[in-house]
């Protein structure tokens, strides 16, 4: 695997980051309730932070070309700890939303600076495994950041200086760290045809978990709240979630580096339906299942994300992984705009219990692209009674090793 020593810097100031994007993101929904706004516009707040991610796909890459990595990280950085400070200064719903809006532009923004300086570090027999130590490191940071919502309270603005902190200190890592950064990209083009071209299957899975993985992420502390969890347990249930994406994300890496990328997808979101449908039939009430709900939820459903961009990466030249990270943020957004919205108008009609109903209706669907796409894949190795004989010619067995091992 690619040596991480180069970069350490770069992950440490991402950890750093996401812990506090983490932080807003539950505390932004926690508060805006205790404020009286409603369930729907919560999710509309949502969709609006998702906005600013979607017009980011755009407008980073150009920004990575006009100034590099680094000062775009820096800028973004800056202008999210503004962001932070400004909500508890203007406590209004509309305020709300147009703040989220940027906190959205930012974050995706420093999503495709970070993801696509990880992958023009990469090499393809070890790319999923390198994205998922950084999702290890971002689930992990999440999931210790939850824990300052009990020590400091979301009334009053302590818990909003500190993530403002940390969106600060995250700068220094990268500030301070030699210039190793990937050239800038030259004459990007934002393509949507040549990354579907690339992998439809990365692209619809980004989509799909753009749903899902945004309602767990900002309509989830709701449904914890709604079953009865005080605000300790509220950061309990939604790090339960996150340390299970940590669990499983690099041993699904490893099984997509080794054997197949498809399959480790689907292996995912099976996990994924199999446990929202635990959550909305048998955990009902009960804290203790829920817990469990929610850990097999997160180690299932959030390593998908960085299957899908190891997979779509494979696929690209040397020159397109600023494009390819630009155009599945895209994706995703386009879900998670759609994904609070949707999710907040189910629990507020049918209640709690339906958030992971609707979880487990676009995983299903996403489970079933997948089998479709594998039916049209190619394969040479059908049967064992063929492997001989294609061991009998190296390069027919190399080709039937590769389409056998590779996504469609």
């Amino acid at each position: 695997m690619t040596g991480l020593r180069p970069l350490i810097p770069l992950l440490a100031a991402a950890g750093v980051l996401l812990a506090g994007n983490g932080l807003q993101g539950t505390v932004v929904a926690l508060r805006a309730d205790a404020e009286g706004f409603s369930t729907v516009y919560i999710g509309a707040m949502g969709a609006a932070y998702y906005v600013g991610f979607l017009l980011a796909c755009v407008a980073a890459p150009k920004l990575l070309q006009a100034v590099g990595h680094i000062r775009v990280f820096a800028a973004l950085a800056s202008l999210a700890g503004i962001g932070t400070l400004l909500l508890v200064l203007i406590i209004d719903p509309i305020a709300w939303g147009v703040l989220r809006f940027i906190m959205g532009f930012c974050f995706s923004g420093l999503f495709t600076t970070v993801e696509s300086w990880l992958n023009a570090s990469a090499r393809p027999g070890s790319r999923a495994r390198l994205l998922s130590i950084y999702r290890i490191i971002d689930l992990g940071a999440v999931t210790g950041a939850q824990y300052f919502i009990p020590v400091f309270g979301i009334d009053g603005y302590a818990i909003f200086l500190v993530t403002a902190i940390l969106f600060s200190f995250s700068l220094v890592p990268v500030s301070l760290s030699d210039r190793s950064q990937p050239e800038a990209p030259e004459g990007f083009q934002f393509d949507l045809k040549a990354i579907w071209a690339l992998s439809p299957l990365a692209c619809m899975s980004c989509l799909s978990i753009g749903m899902t993985n945004s309602a767990f992420r900002l309509i989830s502390p709701l449904y914890a709240r709604d079953i009865g969890l005080d605000e300790a347990g509220v950061a309990t249930f939604i790090s339960a979630g996150i340390a299970g994406g940590v669990l499983l994300q690099y041993p699904l890496g490893w099984l997509s580096d080794r054997f197949n990328r498809r399959s480790a997808i689907a292996i995912a979101t099976a996990g994924a339906i199999g446990a929202g449908l635990f959550l909305s039939f048998i955990a009902t009430g009960d804290a203790w299942l829920n817990m469990i709900g929610i850990f097999a939820f997160g180690a299932f459903a959030l390593p998908i994300y960085s299957l899908s961009a190891a997979h779509a990466n494979d696929r690209a030249a040397d020159t397109q992984y600023v494009l390819v990270s630009a155009g599945l943020t895209f994706f995703f957004s386009i879900g998670a705009i759609a994904g609070p919205i949707t999710a907040s108008l189910v629990m507020d009609r049918y209640g709690a219990g339906a958030l992971f109903i609707f979880t487990s209706t676009i995983h299903g669907s996403l489970l079933l692209y997948t089998g479709l796409r594998a039916l049209r894949g190619p394969r040479i190795v059908k049967a064992g009674r063929f492997v001989g004989l294609l061991r009998t010619s190296p390069v027919l067995y190399r080709l039937a090793r590769r389409d056998s091992t590779s996504d469609n």
